[in-house]
């Protein structure tokens, strides 16, 4: 597959969820890319890197269409996303997870945007019992929809890395699939879990280089990520 990235250089990169584990260090690493000369960033609340490359734009995401006109740029990168305790509320918890990936793939369409990447979940299926697992397959088939030329949906098993809230289950399994990990092999390794790092540099990756569009499961973007280091 063509990608017309590899050829460019003084991209414009937008990522929505700057503020996050991942998004953060996403928006670290785009700065540091000589490939990358302005990076918009979407977010209700400022971010604590400054830079020339940097343009924020304060927004309330549930209101990305508002701001229609400045969604311009060469990639997006949507590193959204809540918990069911941070949000309990299942209706705002769908406004995040679902509605506002599926709103930036409709103006990264409108806006002939021709890269779309975006964070979900291992286990994310339209079908799931789990109303987690069904808001993000549903998500999926939303920015499938759209058939943006490079879309790109990873799958992460349990993201490691410290976070500013305390989310103590979350801390506890971490410790536990630390000391576990290495026993999940062969088909298991997906289950494995990876560094919001690794994340990063995976997407990276896939902006600048050809790759097939779709999902992408979490051992992939791993070894997707190790091309990155090559």
């Amino acid at each position: 597959m063509d990608n017309e990235n590899t050829m460019k250089s003084n991209k414009t990169a937008i990522i929505l969820g700057a503020t996050g584990l991942t998004g953060g260090i996403l928006l670290e690493k785009l700065v540091a890319d000589d490939r990358y000369s302005s990076i918009k960033v979407f977010t209700r609340r400022h971010v604590d890197l400054k830079h020339d490359k940097i343009e924020e734009i304060l927004v309330d995401l549930f209101e990305l269409n508002s701001l229609a006109k400045l969604f311009t740029g060469d990639e997006v990168f949507c590193c959204v996303g809540s918990t069911q305790k941070k949000t309990p509320d299942e209706e705002v918890y769908r406004m995040v997870d679902f509605g506002i990936p599926a709103t930036a793939a409709k103006l990264s369409k409108k806006n002939n945007i021709e890269t779309f990447q975006v964070i979900s979940s291992m286990g994310a299926s339209e079908n799931s019992r789990f109303f987690y697992n069904r808001t993000k397959g549903e998500m999926e088939g939303a920015v499938l929809d759209q058939a943006i030329r490079h879309t790109y949906i990873l799958r992460p098993s349990l993201i490691g890395g410290n976070r500013d809230e305390s989310r103590p289950f979350e801390f506890a399994w971490k410790k536990i699939m630390k000391l576990g990990d290495h026993l999940l092999v062969g088909k298991l390794k997906k289950y494995r879990s990876i560094h919001p790092e690794t994340i990063a540099d995976a997407m990276i990756y896939l902006a600048n280089n050809p790759y097939r569009s779709g999902r992408i499961e979490s051992d992939e973007i791993k070894q997707i990520a190790g091309r990155d280091k090559n």
